[in-house]
């Protein structure tokens, strides 16, 4: 195992009374969680409790009612939508538990996405994720040609491919064999422990959970606690 590279003594993530609700219903209230970079958290919880909506919220994908989302210094929570946009292509990779890979692209465009989208050169370093991922033989398929567990770690190499400062991972594992799942999160640990990001893992899969640096529970109160099971 890599040795971690140290800690800044301000977290990369600062998320303060996070709160979200749909309508009338709450979703999860006054929500706090600090990350420093080169720390691998991972979150717990019961389906429907708000794991994903948490992960969009931190990302400016989704609104918040009340609170504070802090990245890198960014409070992320205070700006337009564009800059939001702007602000996740140069700093967040995001794994979604639905791939949203582009149909029309090839594997290898898809994973360099990010990449182009700054105007950076990717063909080196896609190479390089594609390898990562055991992906590199289908670099000109499209997606509809892939299985599920392969679309996964397309998305996978495509939310590192630009080295973020934050990675948020929803269930990167949960449609890959036991086998991949473990290079998968080899993978991410490297990214964490050796490139010094930050990442937030949101799991159903022990085996997951058990990689992460420390384990929090999403509970049905919405309020973000140390896994007493999981400490260490």
């Amino acid at each position: 195992m890599s040795t971690p590279l140290p800690s800044s003594p301000l977290p990369l993530l600062d998320v303060r009374a996070l709160c979200k609700r749909y309508g009338d219903a709450p979703v999860f209230s006054h929500v706090d969680l600090q990350v420093r970079r080169g720390e691998f958290v991972a979150i717990l919880g019961e389906s429907g409790v708000g794991k994903s909506t948490l992960l969009n919220c931190i990302a400016g994908l989704d609104t918040v009612q009340a609170g504070s989302v802090q990245i890198t210094g960014t409070d992320v929570t205070a700006l337009g939508d564009a800059e939001q946009a702007v602000f996740r292509r140069r700093h967040l990779g995001f794994v979604f538990q639905a791939f949203h890979v582009l149909p029309h692209l090839s594997v290898a465009h898809n994973v360099g996405l990010p990449l182009r989208l700054q105007g950076l050169p990717d063909a080196t370093r896609v190479h390089e994720m594609l390898q990562a991922v055991g992906l590199e033989t289908l670099a000109d398929r499209l997606p509809q040609t892939l299985s599920g567990g392969q679309l996964q770690r397309v998305a996978i190499a495509r939310a590192l491919v630009h080295r973020p400062a934050l990675i948020l991972a929803d269930e990167p594992t949960g449609n890959l064999d036991p086998a991949t799942a473990e290079k998968v999160m080899d993978l991410l640990s490297a990214q964490v422990w050796g490139q010094g990001t930050a990442c937030v893992l949101v799991t159903h899969s022990q085996a997951a959970a058990a990689r992460a640096d420390r384990v929090v529970t999403l509970t049905a109160q919405g309020i973000v606690a140390r896994d007493p099971s999981a400490a260490g």
